[in-house]
């Protein structure tokens, strides 16, 4: 399931291309050709995807307080739930969600202090600009975060959200170096596709919480007064509880 968050962020790259490749494309050293042009766009990537991992880890702590309380299969569930809701919840339920967290102003900040760092032309400024970028209103990596409450531990979860963020590396590196490599008709047609690839996602979590004894797919949760077994193959379950 850990590895759901890298072909989720590689298969909807082209959203991020969307909504954050003017950032890319518009970082300082933009006419540089020596090492430091490539240097920084890697920073700037790694910014993101340690961004990804802190808020992982947030999501993570969450999760696991459901599953300490033996909540496992709810847990993924939900998180299928979550993930369905914020592809068919409505554009202008999205657009207040800001007010209604009251992260209205820590956005604001956060977009303050990325326009204050885009005349600083220095290689730190680069990562803490991909840092930043990562914290801007995303409904793709929001989606994320909604699995990654069912990763395993706080630890799962922010591994989860850092291939999450490594899959979607490739194709953002790429319009860093040049956006001339990407048209925005291919762009808008892989965006219409994150959708899809978002409700396959949450199938996948609801079928795990499911407890259908499909293996790999919705392997079968056996609890035991010390410990839960997840039975992955063809197990005798009385053989399991006993292990």
């Amino acid at each position: 399931m850990i590895w759901a968050g890298f072909l989720f962020g590689l298969l909807g790259s082209f959203h991020c291309v969307g909504m954050c490749g003017p950032i890319a494309m518009a970082l300082p050293f933009g006419r540089s050709n020596g090492w430091r042009f490539y240097a920084g766009r890697l920073l700037y990537n790694g910014g993101r995807l340690v961004t990804y991992a802190a808020l992982g880890a947030l999501a993570g702590t969450f999760g696991k307080s459901l599953q300490m309380a033996g909540l496992q299969q709810f847990v993924s569930i939900l998180s299928g739930l979550l993930i369905l809701f914020l592809l068919v919840a409505p554009a202008t339920l999205k657009g207040k969600a800001g007010s209604i967290l009251g992260t209205d102003k820590a956005v604001a900040w956060v977009r303050t202090k990325l326009k204050a760092l885009f005349g600083r032309e220095n290689l730190g400024a680069l990562f803490l600009v991909g840092a930043l970028n990562g914290l801007l209103p995303c409904g793709f990596v929001y989606i994320a975060l909604a699995g990654a409450i069912s990763a395993p531990g706080i630890g799962g979860a922010a591994l989860y959200m850092f291939l999450f963020g490594l899959g979607t590396f490739p194709l953002m590196f790429l319009v860093s170096l040049s956006g001339k490599f990407i048209s925005l008709k291919l762009r808008s047609t892989f965006n219409r596709l994150v959708p899809y690839v978002g409700m396959a996602l949450a199938t996948l979590f609801i079928l795990r919480g499911l407890n259908l004894g499909i293996p790999y797919l919705s392997p079968r949760i056996m609890h035991t007064a010390e410990h839960t077994t997840e039975i992955t193959c063809c197990t005798n379950p009385a053989q399991a509880a006993k292990n």
